[in-house]
């Protein structure tokens, strides 16, 4: 058997592999155990991260769900507090977000991980390496956003104090990246699309890239959560709820 035909002979079995995952039955209903609700509300919020959440639909109603309601949270909550309040049943965010409303006293349950990678660091040319960042200034929307809890992590694991050896500059609007760009600090940590953005640009450079780089690599960068009455009052729901997003990755 020639090599050529090898390969083609294992990517057809892959793909076949692939399509019978996505055709497989519906765990939930074929136990013969029905949902405790077939309403189920997930957070609407914008952001690239949660597209595995409007890919889940159809596979949510093959689980039992027949109704799937996409909600806007209210003005001022995020995703935590609007899964904590009752606002939705489901809602996914970054893992250092939904640490952080644990620590708060936010009462959610974090059922999985979502998807990994998502971030990349970018810095200038007087930056080589994430130790270097000692003492210099890094751009954030502002105290506690995503990027600041994940850079702040980061800089932790390599000996850096976050508090006290890094000089943070909050935009005080949606755009940080500007902050980098026009030269007003020295490091930025960028999500898509302003990684690809930059790179079209050719500005800056990336020191970690957090869907390659170990550890960062290695940890979910988004996780689903679930409303904690909810998930206690509807066991079977939330398995269901959940492998439907499971599927959607």
């Amino acid at each position: 058997m020639s090599p050529t035909h090898t390969r083609r002979q294992f990517l057809s079995t892959v793909s076949l592999a692939g399509a019978a995952g996505l055709l497989r039955a519906p765990p939930a209903l074929g136990t013969g155990t029905s949902l405790e609700t077939t309403t189920v509300r997930i957070a609407n919020v914008p952001g690239i991260c949660i597209a595995p959440q409007y890919v889940a639909e159809e596979l949510l109603r093959a689980e039992g769900f027949t109704d799937v309601r996409y909600v806007r949270l209210a003005p001022g909550h995020n995703t935590p507090e609007g899964i904590a309040s009752g606002e939705v049943d489901f809602g996914s965010n970054f893992a250092s977000v939904l640490v952080a409303g644990l620590d708060r006293g936010i009462e959610l349950t974090v059922l999985g991980g979502m998807h990994v990678g998502c971030f990349e660091l970018f810095v200038n040319d007087s930056t080589r390496s994430l130790a270097e960042l000692k003492g210099k200034r890094v751009g954030i929307t502002y105290l506690g956003s995503p990027a600041h809890l994940f850079l702040a992590a980061m800089a932790a694991h390599v000996g850096i104090d976050p508090g006290k050896d890094l000089h943070w500059v909050a935009s005080g609007k949606p755009v940080a990246m500007d902050l980098f760009t026009s030269g007003k600090v020295d490091a930025f940590l960028g999500f898509p699309p302003e990684t690809q953005e930059l790179r079209a640009q050719n500005i800056g450079r990336i020191i970690v890239n957090s869907t390659l780089d170990r550890p960062w690599s290695q940890y979910f960068c988004c996780m689903l959560a679930g409303n904690r009455a909810f998930v206690r009052n509807c066991p079977t729901a939330t398995k269901g709820g959940s492998a439907g997003h499971a599927q959607s990755r």
